[in-house]
């Protein structure tokens, strides 16, 4: 049996997880973690029988307990309980499906503990890359991507030599808004940026990727997978996303991931790397398809993407600066409190009012994220 443990089981890639270990019954859960949602974690818990289960918030957690009574689950609550989860000596993998920056902790805490990190949480390496990468070198542990982008590149690069890549080649499908001027994004509802053409993902991505600012953050979190320069890195807006990513070598010859937009897909390979296994859907029809097309990302109008590349440039914290302002704003939007293009003005506001630390440690990024949902606050 391989033992994992997942954390954020209640969101998108979490529900999908657990669709794949029910499809695998040498697959067993000891562990979930979520944030507030109860009772699809209880219905987890009773499903799956994990020995541990972790909400963020506390008085879920008492809810939760109340509810479990009739079992022998352990519940826990807050930073200590997910960092528990991470420690757990019974699981061997750590999916962290959990969004934003309350994922670098744990995940740390999971490199110590030795166990192999399946890597939803793109806002761990955005951060704190320059933690989290050497030392899981020095822990012996792998970081496998689950991001669908991330997992094309990991596997395009298998059996080759990595330093013969000339260029990463990343996928964007453009999201809802592609090919509008600005002047029709300033109008564009919470309920226009859910409706992403392509992939089934939650709210906080899909209003993401209609900004560019996830293509922004794949890019830095590609730097740091594959130890590739921005310049090497580039964004190729492809609205059928059926090419996943893609790499360039320097003979000029490009391997690329292709499939069907299903998330199962880089979830289980990352579970289960080296192997692969098989896994049911649709496959991909070229003759239904009949063509691929390509486009450059607009980045003028989709400032996010423009703005995630100058925190690139800046680096230190202020990746985390734009990271945080985005998750504000974001949090703003979707609470029909700010406007779509408000997004961008929010995050060039707190990246301007930032002074770079060159080499942030934890607490230092942590601080960084809290001064600026302060400062978004009151400003």
């Amino acid at each position: 049996m391989k033992k994992i443990a997942v954390l954020g089981s209640t969101g998108s890639i979490g529900t999908q997880t657990l669709e794949i270990v029910r499809e695998n019954p040498d697959l067993e859960v000891v562990a979930l973690g979520a944030g507030r949602n109860v009772s699809l974690l209880e219905k987890q818990v009773r499903e799956f029988r994990p020995r541990l289960a972790v909400m963020g918030d506390e008085k879920a957690a008492s809810d939760l307990k109340e509810r479990l009574k009739d079992t022998d689950v352990k519940v826990l609550s807050g930073m200590d309980g997910m960092i528990a989860l991470a420690e757990d000596p019974s699981s061997k993998m750590l999916v962290t499906a959990i969004v934003g920056m309350i994922g670098i902790r744990p995940t740390i805490a999971a490199i110590r503990a030795g166990k192999d990190i399946a890597l939803a949480n793109k806002e761990t390496l955005v951060t704190a890359g320059h933690i989290i990468m050497p030392l899981a070198k020095e822990c012996g542990v792998r970081i496998l991507p689950v991001d669908s982008e991330h997992s094309a590149i990991f596997q395009s690069l298998e059996g080759q030599r990595k330093e013969r890549a000339e260029k990463i080649l990343l996928t964007a499908s453009g999201g809802p808004f592609r090919g509008m001027s600005y002047e029709d994004l300033k109008g564009k509802t919470r309920a226009d940026a859910l409706k992403h053409p392509n992939w089934d993902m939650g709210a906080k991505i899909t209003v993401d990727s209609a900004t560019l600012v996830n293509k922004g953050l794949e890019v830095m979190e590609a730097a740091w997978l594959f130890n590739m320069q921005r310049e090497k890195i580039e964004v190729v807006v492809h609205p059928q996303s059926i090419i996943h990513s893609m790499v360039q070598y320097e003979d000029g010859a490009i391997i690329a991931q292709l499939g069907v937009p299903d998330m199962k897909l880089p979830i289980q390979y990352a579970i289960f790397y080296p192997e692969r296994r098989p896994l049911r859907g649709e496959r991909v029809d070229f003759f239904a398809l009949s063509k691929l097309t390509f486009e450059k990302p607009d980045i003028e109008t989709f400032r996010g993407l423009k703005l995630a590349f100058r925190a690139m440039d800046l680096g230190g914290s202020m990746p985390t600066v734009f990271n945080a302002a985005n998750e504000y704003a974001v949090g703003e939007f979707l609470h029909d409190r700010i406007g779509f293009t408000d997004i961008y003005d929010m995050i060039e506001k707190a990246m301007d009012a930032h002074k770079v630390i060159p080499s942030p440690s934890v607490e230092e990024i942590l601080s960084a994220e809290a001064e600026v949902r302060e400062y978004l606050k009151e400003n």
